[in-house]
C-alpha cells in the first residue's frame, strides 16, 4: 500500500495523541486571539474605500484638512395638528434654549430657524467633544427636550439630528444583534441535538466552530495591518465560521459514527473518516477559499477585508477539522453518543438506515431522469428570471426602521427643511489664488440649481460653501427635496455632473472637481459592482472548475458542479428581487420596499453561496464516487451517495437556514436581504439541487460523469469507469417505495 494521504496521517497522529493535539489547539487559539488583541486593528480609511467620482470627492475633502466639524443636533418644534402657533413655538424654543445651555456637553445653542412654509421651528445645538462619539453623549439633551415637551403639551417638541438618530439606530441594531446572538446558539444546538440524538455529539461541532471563529478574529486583527479592516469583518467571520465549522464537523462526526456502527475501532473509524470526509473537507475548504479570494478582484477595501476574514476562518476550521476533531472523537470514543436523548436517539438510529423518505424523493430522478431534470431546472430558471430586472441601490435614511421617535422626527424635519434631507456635495480643488473665482462660480451654481425643480431652494442665508484652511478645496452642498434612492434624486445628480457643474466651472482655470454625497455614492458603487461582478464570477468559476476537475479526476463533474451552483445562486437572486423589489412581502417581513437590492449584496452573496454550496456538493459527489470506485453501477451509486449523505447535508442545511433566517428578523433592510438570500439559497441548494437536479443529471450522464483526458485519469484502486464503458443498471433496492 502506498503512502497514506496527509489528512489520514494527521488524523491518525491526533487520534493516537489526543491530549497533545487538544493542547496544541488550545494554545493556537489563545495565541491568535490574545496576539490579535495586543496588536490592535487597523481600519480602512476614506481613501482606501474610495470608489468612482464620489470616492474622489471624499478623498479631496479628506485632503482639504477641514478639521472635525462639531456635532450638531436640533430641537424640532411642530404642531400636533393644523397650523403652527408661532408665538407658542417661539416660547417653547426659548424654554428649550435656556434648558439646553445648562446641559453638560452643549457648546452652544443657535437662534431658532423657521421653516419656509411656517410649519416648524428648528433650534440648532452645537455639541462639544469628539463628534465621532457625539451619539454616546446625546442622552442628557434628550432628557432636557423631554422636559420642554412636558411644559408645552400642545406642541410636538423633539430631539432630532445626526447624534440623536445615531443613538436611536445604535440602540435598535444593538438590541437586534443581541437577540440574534441569543437565538442563534440555542437554535443551532437544538437542531444538532435532533440530528445526533446525543448532547456531546451536538456540542462538538459548535465547540469547533466557536474556537475557529475566536482564532480567526485574532488573526484578522493582525492581518488588518496588511489589508485594512472594515466594521463588518467580525460579523462576516462569525457568519462564515459558524457555517463552515458546523458543516465540516457534521461531515466528519457522522462518518466516524457510521464506521463505528460497522464495528470499527475508534482510531480506525477516525482514520476512515479522515480519508473520506476529511478529504471532502479539504476540497470544500479550498473551494470556499477560492470563492472568497474572488472578492480581492472587486478592487474595494471593504470586500478585501471581508475576503481576508473569510479565508482565515475557513482555513482555521479546516485545520481544526483535521487535527483537534479526530483527537476529540478518539478521546471521547463511544462517550460522544452520551448522554442520549431517548426519543431522538431512536429516531437517529432509525435514520441511519435507508428509510423510505429519500428513496421516495429520488425515485423520479432515478427512473425518469430527463423529464425530472427538465422540470426541475425549468422551475429554478423561472425563479431566477426576475434577477434580470435587478436594480442596485444603497439604503438611504428613509430605509432605516421607523419604529424609533428619532426617525419619525427626521421625517418631519426633512419635510419642513428640505435642505436637511438629501444633499449632493460639489467638491472643487484649485490653486489658492483661484479661491474667490471658485466661490463665485459655486454661488452662481447654487442659485441656478435653486431655481430647478429637481433641487431645493437656496436658504435665505445663502448657499452652504465650506473652504479649506489653505483655500485649495471648496465644498458646496446642493440639497434636493427627494429621497436618496428616488429617480428624481438620481436625475438631479446627473444634472449636476453632466450640465450644471461643468458649465459653472468652465471659466475657472486649473480646477479639479467631483460630485459626491449619498446619491452619488450609491450610483457609483452600483456601477462599480456591475463592472466587477463578471470578473469575480469568471475568476471563481475557472479556479473552482480546475480544483474540482483535479479532485474528482473528471471534467464532467467539474462542469456540472459549477453549473449547478450558478443555478442555485441565480434562483436566490431571483427570489431576492421578487421579495424585496416589490411590496407584497412588506407586511410579512416588516420592511418598506426600496425598489432595489442593496448594492454590495449580489457580489458578496455570490461568493458566499458558491463557497457554502460547494461544501454540500463535494460531500455528496464524494459519496457517489466512493460507490463507483467499489464497482457499484452508476444509477445505484447515485442513489447510495444521495441517501448516504442526505442526513448530514440536511442537518447542516437546516442549521444554516435557521441561523440565516434570524437575520431576516433584524430591523435594517440590508440585513433582511442578506438573511433571506442566504437562507433561501441554502434551502434550494440542499433540496432541489442536491436531491432532484444532481441525481437526475448524474443518472442521465451515466459513466460519462467520470470522463477526463488521459493525463487526469486515476490509476489503480481509484480508477473509475470511463465514458465508453457500459455497466449494468439494475433497479436498486434503494429506489423502491417505502
Amino acid at each position: 500500500m502506498g503512502r497514506r494521504p496527509v489528512t489520514v496521517r494527521v488524523a491518525r497522529w491526533s487520534a493516537e495523541h489526543p491530549w497533545r493535539a487538544l493542547a496544541l489547539w488550545v494554545v493556537f487559539v489563545a495565541v491568535c486571539f490574545v496576539g490579535g488583541n495586543a496588536a490592535g486593528m487597523k481600519e480602512a480609511t476614506a481613501e482606501d474605500m474610495a470608489v468612482g467620482e464620489s470616492g474622489r470627492a471624499s478623498v479631496m475633502i479628506e485632503n482639504g484638512a477641514f478639521g472635525d466639524e462639531p456635532a450638531i443636533d436640533n430641537v424640532l418644534i411642530t404642531s400636533r395638528g393644523g397650523a403652527l402657533d408661532t408665538a407658542a413655538a417661539t416660547a417653547a424654543a426659548k424654554d428649550a434654549a435656556a434648558k439646553l445651555r445648562g446641559v453638560p456637553g452643549v457648546a452652544g445653542v443657535g437662534d431658532p430657524v423657521p421653516a419656509h412654509d411656517g410649519s416648524a421651528l428648528l433650534l440648532p445645538i452645537t455639541m462639544s467633544g469628539d463628534p465621532e462619539t457625539a451619539s454616546d453623549r446625546v442622552e442628557p439633551l434628550r432628557a432636557a427636550t423631554a422636559q420642554v415637551q412636558t411644559a408645552h403639551p400642545a406642541l410636538r417638541v423633539e430631539q432630532v439630528g445626526g447624534p440623536s438618530i445615531g443613538k436611536a439606530l445604535d440602540d435598535t441594531l444593538g438590541a437586534d444583534f443581541q437577540r440574534a446572538e441569543l437565538l442563534s446558539l440555542p437554535v443551532t444546538l437544538a437542531i444538532l441535538i435532533i440530528a445526533f440524538g446525543a448532547l456531546i455529539a451536538a456540542g462538538v461541532p459548535v465547540l469547533l466552530a466557536l474556537s475557529s471563529v475566536a482564532a480567526a478574529i485574532g488573526l484578522s486583527t493582525l492581518a488588518s495591518h496588511l489589508v485594512p479592516a472594515s466594521d463588518s469583518t467580525g460579523s462576516v467571520i462569525l457568519l462564515i465560521g459558524m457555517a463552515v465549522g458546523i458543516d465540516y464537523s457534521l461531515f466528519y462526526v457522522r462518518r466516524e459514527r457510521e464506521e463505528r456502527a460497522k464495528g470499527r475501532g475508534h482510531v480506525d473509524a477516525v482514520e476512515i473518516a479522515a480519508e473520506t470526509s476529511g478529504h471532502a473537507v479539504v476540497v470544500s475548504g479550498t473551494a470556499v477559499v477560492i470563492a472568497m479570494s474572488g472578492l480581492f478582484l472587486a478592487g474595494d477595501a471593504i470586500f478585501s477585508s471581508l475576503a481576508v476574514g473569510s479565508i482565515l476562518v475557513v482555513a482555521v476550521a479546516v485545520i481544526g477539522s483535521l487535527t483537534v476533531l479526530p483527537a476529540l472523537l478518539a478521546k471521547l470514543g463511544r462517550w460522544v453518543d452520551r448522554p442520549r436523548v431517548p426519543l431522538l436517539w431512536r429516531l437517529t438510529a432509525r435514520r441511519s438506515g435507508n428509510g423510505w423518505f429519500w428513496p421516495f424523493v429520488l425515485r423520479p430522478a432515478l427512473r425518469r431522469p430527463l423529464p425530472t431534470l427538465i422540470v426541475s431546472v425549468g422551475l429554478l430558471l423561472a425563479l431566477a428570471a426576475p434577477a434580470l430586472g435587478m436594480q442596485l441601490k444603497f439604503p438611504g435614511t428613509e430605509d432605516l426602521p421607523r419604529t424609533t421617535p428619532a426617525m419619525q422626527a427626521y421625517d418631519r424635519l426633512a419635510a419642513a427643511y428640505p435642505s436637511n434631507g438629501t444633499s449632493h456635495q460639489v467638491v472643487v480643488q484649485a490653486p489658492a489664488a483661484q479661491a474667490a473665482a471658485v466661490k463665485a462660480a459655486l454661488t452662481s451654481l447654487a442659485t441656478g440649481a435653486g431655481n430647478d425643480a429637481l433641487f431645493a431652494p437656496v436658504e435665505e442665508s445663502g448657499p452652504k460653501i465650506e473652504v479649506s484652511p489653505d483655500k485649495r478645496v471648496s465644498v458646496l452642498s446642493v440639497a434636493t427635496p427627494f429621497s436618496s434612492r428616488s429617480d428624481e434624486a438620481g436625475r438631479s445628480l446627473h444634472r449636476l455632473r453632466d450640465d450644471l457643474v461643468p458649465a459653472a466651472l468652465a471659466g475657472v482655470p486649473g480646477v479639479t472637481y467631483a460630485v459626491g454625497g449619498d446619491v452619488a455614492g450609491s450610483e457609483d458603487y452600483a456601477a462599480h459592482i456591475w463592472h466587477k461582478l463578471p470578473i469575480v464570477v469568471l475568476f471563481v468559476l475557472v479556479l473552482t472548475f480546475l480544483v474540482m476537475a483535479w479532485t474528482f479526476r473528471s471534467v464532467v463533474v467539474a462542469l456540472t458542479s459549477i453549473l449547478l451552483n450558478l443555478l442555485s445562486a441565480a434562483a436566490a437572486y431571483g427570489l431576492l428581487v421578487l421579495v424585496f423589489q416589490h411590496t407584497w412581502a412588506e407586511g410579512l417581513l416588516g420592511f418598506t420596499s426600496m425598489g432595489a437590492i442593496v448594492t454590495w449584496l449580489p457580489l458578496f452573496l455570490f461568493v458566499v453561496l458558491f463557497g457554502l454550496s460547494m461544501d454540500y456538493h463535494v460531500f455528496v459527489v464524494s459519496r457517489i464516487r466512493e460507490a463507483v470506485q467499489r464497482g457499484v453501477p452508476n444509477r445505484q451509486a447515485v442513489a447510495e451517495g444521495i441517501t448516504g449523505s442526505a442526513g448530514v447535508v440536511s442537518s447542516a442545511a437546516i442549521v444554516m437556514v435557521a441561523v440565516f433566517s434570524i437575520f431576516a428578523t433584524l430591523s435594517t433592510v440590508d440585513m433582511k436581504q442578506l438573511g433571506v438570500g442566504l437562507a433561501a439559497a441554502i434551502l434550494l441548494d440542499a433540496t432541489i439541487i442536491r436531491a432532484v437536479v444532481l441525481p437526475s443529471l448524474m443518472t442521465l450522464l451515466g459513466p460519462a460523469n467520470w470522463w477526463a483526458p488521459r493525463f487526469m485519469r486515476p490509476r489503480g484502486r481509484h480508477a473509475l469507469p470511463g465514458a465508453g464503458q457500459r455497466l449494468p443498471e439494475p433497479e436498486p433496492e434503494l429506489v423502491r417505495a417505502g
